[in-house]
Order: C-alpha cells, then structure tokens, then sequence
C-alpha cells in the first residue's frame, strides 16, 4: 500500500488524485449504513439555538435514558443567584440512545480543540492555552435520515420551546409615560381557589387561533373582575398568568397623557400576554360619551387636557388597534360594576364577567393548607357554620392565618373574628352587593360566573 501511494503520488497528476479520492469516500459512504449529523456549539460568532435546545431535551432525558456519567451544573448566570436550581446534564463521550417512531438515535457529546481567538470557543485558557468548542453528534440509521430531519429534530426544538416556556420566570411590566418597565413576577396563586369554567375558558381561548382567524376577529379574551375589595382579584389574574405562562402587563392609566400614548404603549407588547387595568372605575376619569351632545371640541387644548378618553380606550379593547397583536387577555378589575360605562361591558370588550365573591368552604381549605400545611383541623365544622352566617373576604382569612404559625392559635383567632363580626362588632366592614347574576351565553357573547 506504501508502495501504491508513493507511485501514485509521483506518477498520477493531481486532477486524477482528486478524483480518485472523491470516489473512494463516495464508495465508503454507500457501505456505511448510519448517518450523522453535527450540531456545533456556535457558527462563529453566533450561537447555535439548535445546540441549546438539544442540550436542554437531553438534560430532561438523562435521568432515565441510563447514562452512567452525568454532568452537574448550578442554573447558569441568568438564574440570578438560584443555588436551588440544578441542572443535569451528558458528560462529554457519554452516549444517549432513545427511540422514536420506531428508530433507534443516538446522542453524544464531544468537543475539540481551538485556538486561541477563536469566536466560537467556550472554554478560554490564560497564557496562550487553547480552548474546547463542544458539539452533538446525532447517529441514526441511514433508512431513518427523512423521520430524523422532519419528524425527530422538530420534535426537540418544539419539546425545548414547552420546556422553557414552562420553566422561565413570568414578566410583569408597568408603564412608564409611553415605555415599559419590567420585573420578575412570583406569585405562587394557582387555580385552586377557583372555578373550573374560568379555567375551561382559559383553555378554549388559546387553542382557537384557527377559529378566530376563520371568522375574521381579533385573537384576544376580556374579563371583568368585580367584587369587594380583598376578595382575590389580583390572584385570579396571577393564576391566568401562571396557568397560561402569560407576561403581565399592569397598565396605570392616571401615567398615560394621551391616547397616542395608549396606542404605543399596546404596540409595544408581546404576544401571549395579559393587560390588566385595576379599579378601571376610579383609576382614571373617562370622558363619557354622552347621546345628543353635538357641541364641538374646542379648535386648540393644552398639553395637560390631553388625557386619556373612553372613546380611546374603547379602540384599544375593540377598536383596530386591538388586532395589533395575538393571545392576549385583556382584564379589567372593579370594585363596583355598576359605576362602569356599559360601553366597556358588552361582549366582545368584556367576554366574561367574573364576580368574587366571599371566601368559601374550599377556599378557606386551600388557604389553610398553604399557611399550616394542614388538611383537616377539629374546628372546621364550627368554622363552616360561622362562614355560612358570616360574609368574609379572602385577604381578611388569610391575614388571619398568618398571625401565627400554630395552626391551633391561628385558627381560634379565626373563630373569634368570625363571632364578632357575626354579632356585629367589626366598624368599617365592606358591605358585600352581590348584584344580580346574569346567565352564561354562548362562546362569544357575554359570560358570568361566581367565584
């Protein structure tokens, strides 16, 4: 062979060399019968989304796919100090085999040496070292190459998106003039505390892009949130928010000049987000329109009576700046329904009128069960009898619950406010209206439901 290379070296020009080595890797490729695809870390200076999202598919496989070596790291830089947070990952040359449709792929993580400036390194030794770009190397069966690049990979980067989506911190964001200012939202209220249909109704919403788009409306959802005050409002929207895996954004409009203000401030917002406007019947004095009042707007205003009106607040709930984005929720919050303009209320604004009412017998289970981790106490049935004679809020259970981690003490204290607001010692208390309950209508019209 030493000898084959050397006359051919010699004696074959370099165009035949060429050729001859291009039908030599040809002829080893049709007998080899797996294929390969590399994922590289980086593309020179940019990241490969690919990898990373291969890299957190396989970190939620690893602990049942049987990998023997497994790489330990913390949350990464962007967890902000989360030492709780763990992340389980492939060492590098260890082997990851899973089935899909029917075939067998196999996972490995390898990484080679740079040099030194290299933009796609990832390890940077001092003095000179050289540094180690990591990359995935996916093996499968020739037979299998269309299931892998049509069905498998898709499959990964979509399994990542959930992933993520499940796992990121939620957003709340406040405006400032015509900009947003943004925070980590955590809020622990989930839906438990709460009804069913608020949540089937969560969920009809957001698999109907198809059903929207078909009959020409804007792809968002309105809900009125109306009760006294203390009665879970604000948990209700952080639930939709954490149920949803929506960003929040809390819109004060007393901080918006004008409605060219409004309109920016709703271009500036995501997709898949929740605008909330709390206690929308005083936050704010909306010009009403007025039947019959055809007396003209004065030719010049100042600066300071630019503010916003119902008219433009009417456009960005209904108007054609609603459809300026996609899965919105839109929630207004009230204390007293009947002070709003009927125009806000009607089905296509507000699709779902939702009352929050008292603290209920479940309700008042969950609170107990979050606050002292107990699921049954010997003073439920007498606290089921006062709360059926004794209207009280959410906020004024929970405040009570906490003044004491003994679930016994705080309990009694519970039973005590409980008597003396029966016997009518509590000054100040919020009266309770209720209101007339409308009935639930059909999808798009206006709904009501107690909670």
């Amino acid at each position: 062979m030493m000898l084959v290379r050397s006359l051919a070296s010699e004696l074959l020009p370099y165009e035949a060399r060429s050729l001859l080595s291009s039908c030599l890797d040809g002829l080893r490729s049709r007998m080899s019968w797996r294929h390969t695809i590399t994922i590289e870390q980086s593309d020179g200076w940019y990241t490969n989304r690919v990898f990373y999202a291969v890299k957190t598919y396989l970190a939620a496989r690893v602990d049942t796919a049987g990998v023997k070596h497994l790489r330990l790291s913390g949350g990464g830089v962007d967890d902000d100090g989360d030492d709780e947070k763990l992340v389980f990952g492939m060492k590098e040359g260890e082997e990851l085999v899973e089935a899909f449709q029917g075939a067998e792929f196999t996972w490995c993580l390898h990484s080679h040496d740079l040099p030194v400036g290299d933009p796609g390194k990832n390890i940077l030794g001092g003095n000179g070292r050289r540094g180690g770009k990591l990359y995935f190397e996916l093996s499968f069966h020739k037979r299998r190459k269309e299931t892998a690049l049509k069905a498998y990979v898709p499959f990964i980067v979509a399994t990542t998106k959930a992933i993520r989506d499940r796992e990121r911190p939620l957003t709340i964001y406040m405006n400032d003039g015509s900009d947003w200012s943004s925070m980590d939202l955590h809020h622990p209220s989930t839906f438990d505390t709460f009804k069913q249909s608020v949540i089937d109704d969560l969920d009809k919403f957001t698999r109907r892009k198809a059903y929207y788009k078909r009959i020409g409306k804007a792809w968002k959802r309105g809900y009125l949130l109306y009760g006294p005050p203390g009665t879970g409002k604000s948990s209700l929207i952080a639930a939709i928010a954490n149920h949803l895996r929506f960003d929040i954004y809390d819109l004060e409009l007393s901080g918006v000049d004008s409605n060219s203000q409004l309109r920016k401030l709703l271009l500036g917002m995501t997709n898949q987000s929740i605008l909330v406007i709390e206690d929308i019947d005083c936050t704010i004095e909306l010009k009403q329109r007025k039947k019959g009042n055809k007396k003209k707007p004065p030719k010049s205003t100042s600066k300071k009576d630019e503010k916003v009106t119902l008219s433009g607040l009417l456009n960005l709930v209904d108007g054609l700046w609603s459809r300026s984005g996609e899965e919105r929720i839109i929630v207004f919050t009230t204390n007293y329904k009947e002070c709003l303009d009927p125009a806000l209320l009607r089905p296509g604004r507000m699709d779902m009128h939702i009352h929050m009412g008292c603290c209920t017998r479940e309700a008042f289970r969950v609170l107990v069960s979050n606050y002292h981790s107990i699921d049954d106490h010997a003073t439920y049935p007498e606290i089921d009898e006062l709360m059926a004679e004794v209207p009280v809020t959410l906020a004024q259970v929970a405040e009570t619950l906490m003044r004491s981690e003994d679930p016994d003490v705080a309990l009694r204290d519970l039973i005590e406010l409980l008597k003396s607001k029966r016997d009518g010692n509590n000054p100040g208390e919020e009266e309770n209206a209720d209101g007339d309950e409308d009935k639930i209508s059909d999808d798009d019209d206006d709904e009501e439901t107690d909670d």
